[in-house]
């Protein structure tokens, strides 16, 4: 077999351990195992071939053997549980340890048909015999000083870059996150991913104001780890708890930076897509509560960081998995989940698990089945090839209500040809807001925004919930830029407005919000180039809106994009689909250079009050404060503060990366915060070809602070 074969093989077997049994593991294969874990977290310090480096001992040949010949496969496992990796021994579990320990061992003669080692039955390293037997010591020896080998150099700027020494410490002061605290969270406070259940986007922090916020300065600044930075930092009672790509939480001293604890999720290494998005956390009792990658749902401790439970939700060998968390509603865990694009049993859907155990409550299917009302609206389309509805984003609630909202993404594939369908077919519940019971996952209502959505035009982003003199509303935005007013109690159509130039309507009906798409648009076939504004980037994306209570007005980031779409021919098999679809995405007509909007409307005339453009994509969530400003970033580096009523730029500072993310604001006895998230992502691949003439450094994922100086 070649190498390759052996580390693919490897990589199965290593992705296969969250079936292993604890205690014994009769695997042939365990030192391929072994090795795929070794290639991937053990060859910066200890080399590829085993020999060693200046910050990693050799692992093979007479030093090793010298060293560990008569001591014990159990001494060995134990040095490397307390030691290996440094400063993320815990990120291993023990069964990944001992693989790697057997993998070790068979670098050094063992055959690798012998029977696997055992937790329970210590080996001889350099004979091969039960531990007490002759030639080797009865009983554990004594662990040796973790010494570093000098025997090669030519990693250790790796290695320096990726040792550390740092201790978990416990959060001792920590009062548990009830109900009503969610409900009205403590002005300092950023509780939910939106900073209130209601998505809202909004502080009533003024210390930072108009007058003020020409004099901020940074306060501090943390390196976080690589990937899709797209994170949403907690803040409660003056802790942080941010969250890093790669499903990794820190707790952080809010007011100095000061690293207390940091949870390491172990997930299976191709379970990771579009660069590891992490879209928040959510916390309540004593838990913080986390999405994974690998379709998990888990429960941390918020004052130690130690792992509480986890539940499976899926199965991410079939491609489900996780870019948004979850929140937290009527005391139920709530979350949706994604990697639907391709066709498999059960579908996307939504869940619900109890706050306490983990175990889920009930699962609701974001598509509509046999036996669904609803089931017509897939044409005929048989449930096996039924795709899609993934929710990208994590949702709102209600409390008075009871009423979990939240959005679904279009049909897959993309265009309506390729999934053998026409726009005529609605396919719900795709491309809809979705009010759900927190309690038993019931369906309440819901709306759907564009049925037969057939040009990657989804609207499954942000819901927020606003109160307008004693009546509930929802405003969400999709890629093409129309902003629906629904009312939350039933789903009514209220009202719309367009953001942004869009050709893909020809009408929208003002009295029903029922769109119709252009003619061209409707007749496409598997092939046929369509031409889109707002294009597959948006309009809107997951860069989230925020609501103005003292301007009445939702202030809404946008993308002056258009998209040429084909859509090709997918196959119609089990784990077929996909996206189905080409692109080519290019300035919108008329933007005259400048690719970033920002829009103010008016919730109540639905009409805007002001508009900003600018050469650079706007790159974050907007962040609204009752000090009368708007908070937002953009690609070229800059983060910004606008006047909320009159879109007048106030204030700016330039990062070392592109901002990216969800900013937000916070106080810590008694003092103001501003923080921001930077680092690209997948959105990369557009930014690099659509806007070569600004600088995008393909790293810098930090998290940058912002405060006031004292005063004199």
């Amino acid at each position: 077999m070649k190498r390759n074969d052996l580390f693919a093989a490897g990589i199965s077997g290593f992705l296969s351990l969250a079936t292993a049994p604890l205690l014994t593991l009769a695997d042939v294969a365990q030192n391929m195992r072994g090795q795929a874990i070794y290639e991937t977290r053990c060859v910066s310090c200890h080399h590829l071939t085993l020999r060693g480096s200046a910050h990693g001992s050799e692992l093979t040949g007479s030093a090793f053997t010298t060293r560990w010949g008569n001591r014990t496969t159990l001494d060995l496992l134990r040095y490397n549980l307390a030691n290996m990796p440094p400063g993320e021994s815990k990120s291993l579990r023990k069964t990944e340890h001992l693989d790697v320990v057997a993998y070790i061992l068979s670098k050094n003669g063992r055959d690798p048909q012998d029977a696997a080692l055992a937790l329970d039955t210590p080996l001889i390293i350099a004979s091969g015999a039960p531990e007490g037997t002759e030639g080797g010591p009865a009983g554990a020896a004594a662990e040796p000083e973790a010494l570093d080998s000098w025997a090669a150099v030519d990693t250790i700027d790796e290695i320096a870059r990726s040792r550390s020494s740092f201790t978990n410490r416990t959060i001792d002061r920590l009062k548990p996150v009830t109900d009503e605290t969610l409900r009205r969270p403590l002005p300092g406070d950023w509780l939910h991913w939106r900073r209130t259940a209601d998505g809202q986007g909004y502080s009533p922090l003024e210390q930072i104001n108009r007058q003020t916020v020409g004099h901020l300065k940074l306060a501090w600044v943390i390196a976080m780890r690589d990937g899709s930075n797209q994170v949403t930092p907690l803040v409660y009672d003056g802790i942080m708890y941010l969250t890093n790509p790669g499903n990794i939480i820190q707790a952080v001293d809010a007011r100095t930076g000061d690293l207390i604890w940091e949870y390491a999720y172990p997930y299976p290494p191709e379970s990771r897509t579009l660069g590891g998005p992490l879209r928040n956390i959510a916390i309540y009792g004593d838990k913080l509560y986390m999405s994974t990658y690998d379709a998990a749902l888990v429960a941390v401790d918020a004052r130690t960081g130690q792992l509480v439970w986890r539940a499976v939700k899926a199965d991410y060998r079939e491609g489900y998995t996780h870019t948004a968390g979850p929140i937290v509603g009527a005391g139920v865990i709530l979350s949706g989940i994604n990697g639907c694009e391709r066709y498999k049993k059960n579908g996307c859907f939504v869940t619900g698990h109890n706050a306490e155990t983990g175990e889920e409550l009930w699962r609701t299917s974001t598509i509509a089945l046999s036996g669904d009302p609803n089931d017509a609206s897939w044409g005929g389309l048989a449930e096996a090839f039924r795709a899609g509805s993934d929710t990208w984003i994590a949702g709102s609630y209600d409390p008075d209500l009871n009423l979990f909202y939240i959005g679904t993404a279009q049909a897959k594939p993309w265009v309506a040809a390729s999934r053998q369908m026409s726009v005529g077919d609605a396919a719900l519940y795709t491309n809809s807001t979705l009010a759900i019971d927190p309690t038993d996952g019931r369906i309440v209502w819901h709306f759907q925004h564009v049925p037969g959505e057939t040009i990657d035009m989804e609207v499954g982003y942000e819901r927020v919930l606003v109160d307008l003199d004693g009546e509930k509303f929802l405003f969400t935005v999709g890629k093409d830029g129309i902003l629906w007013k629904l009312d939350r109690r039933t789903g009514q159509f209220v009202g719309y407005a367009e953001t942004i130039y869009q050709n893909i309507f020809d009408a929208i009906d003002a009295e029903t919000g029922k769109v119709r798409y252009r003619q061209d648009i409707v007749d496409a076939e598997v092939g046929d180039t369509i031409s889109a504004c707002p294009g597959i980037y948006g309009g809107h994306n997951w860069q989230a809106s925020a609501y103005s209570p003292e301007t009445r007005s939702l202030l809404i980031p946008l993308h002056q994009l258009c998209a040429d779409m084909v859509g090709r021919s997918v196959d119609l098999v089990p784990g077929g689909g996909g996206f189905g679809g080409d692109s080519r995405s290019y300035e919108m007509p008329g933007a005259n250079g400048n690719l970033g909007k920002l829009v103010a409307f008016d919730v109540d005339t639905m009409k805007a009050r002001w508009t900003h453009e600018q050469r650079a994509m706007l790159m974050t969530s907007v962040l609204t404060t009752a000090g009368g400003l708007a908070f937002v970033g953009d690609l070229d580096r800059y983060f910004k503060a606008f006047d909320v009523a009159t879109g007048t730029l106030l204030w700016q500072t330039r990062l070392g990366a592109p901002t990216h993310g969800y900013p937000i604001t916070y106080s810590v006895e008694g003092k103001q915060y501003l923080a921001v998230p930077t680092g690209m992502g997948v959105f990369r691949a557009l930014t690099a070809a659509i806007s070569p003439d600004i600088y995008q450094p393909a790293n810098g994922q930090a998290l940058y602070v912002f405060e006031l100086p004292e005063a004199d």
